[in-house]
């Protein structure tokens, strides 16, 4: 028989982002014994559940409606019920709802317990063949504008290897984005990760953003990146801005002139036609 305390304690729980058989013994108990399950999708959680063999009451918690739900989940567990997170697949809280959640708790002094478990971005990282040392993950990059160009030029300055998550429609555009802003560096295109049709796709920035365009990409897609390079292991941005000129004398435009340059010395792009076009 399960002793409930005077409060109940918040489950974090990491579901499969693809194999079912990736779900952990623990996080299958917890599911089991909670009285409350918070999901993303309360249709994939309770097919999930259901596989199981377990039952709860399910409470929609979602990025559009998580700040009103956060304290009804608050007064479950100040009435001592026990309350799992879950998302669609992987780590709540990793681009997905959960963070303010787990913040309001500890707030309010209630106990949350992380029941770790499958993550696309550690899974991407350690499958592209990239350093695993040092790396940083980006999440979604905002879409368009000012903000975008921001973030790019971080990712361009970051030695660290860096890990997105992209929709299949925006990754071509992303890879090429990168690609002009990082120079032409070795890059990962990770898609449906554990699932039937997993696919890891290793090559350059360019290369990848070429095979992306030419055939439609389906389910969800991590890109891995690798990281600028340390000082002295590239070509100086002189030299890059040096080689590009020759090629702005044989005829090519500056935008042109600068992306070659990149995808020969390993700097970036936008440096380059930046130094081309200062008076």
């Amino acid at each position: 028989m399960r002793v409930v305390s005077a409060r109940g304690t918040l489950f974090v729980v990491g579901t499969p982002i693809g194999n079912l058989e990736d779900l952990t013994d623990r996080a299958r108990r917890v599911l089991s014994e909670v009285d409350v399950v918070a999901a993303e999708d309360t249709r994939r959680a309770g097919l999930l559940l259901k596989r199981i063999g377990a039952r709860a009451l399910f409470l929609s918690f979602f990025e559009a409606n998580e700040r009103e739900r956060i304290p009804r989940v608050l007064r479950e567990l100040e009435a001592g019920n026990n309350v799992a997170l879950v998302t669609d697949a992987g780590m709540p809280g990793v681009s997905d709802p959960g963070y303010r959640l787990v913040a309001a708790c500890a707030e309010a002094g209630l106990t949350v317990d992380v029941v770790p478990g499958p993550s696309a971005a550690i899974t991407a990282l350690v499958a592209s063949g990239l350093p695993t040392d040092r790396f940083s993950f980006e999440g979604f990059l905002p879409r368009t504008g000012r903000a975008r160009q921001s973030r790019l030029a971080e990712i361009a300055a970051d030695p660290r290897t860096i890990v997105l998550f992209e929709s299949p429609r925006r990754t071509a555009r992303t890879l090429a984005d990168l690609a002009e802003v990082c120079g032409d560096r070795r890059a990962a295109l990770c898609r449906e990760l554990t699932k039937l049709h997993q696919e890891v796709r290793r090559g350059s920035l360019s290369e990848l953003a070429g095979s992306a365009e030419a055939g439609e990409l389906k389910g969800e897609v991590t890109l891995v990146v690798e990281g600028a390079p340390e000082a002295g292991a590239s070509e100086s941005l002189d030299d890059a801005v040096a080689l590009a000129r020759s090629l702005t004398s044989d005829g090519m435009r500056k935008r042109d002139a600068a992306r070659e340059a990149a995808a020969r010395t390993g700097v970036p792009a936008n440096l380059i036609y930046d130094a081309l076009t200062a008076r």
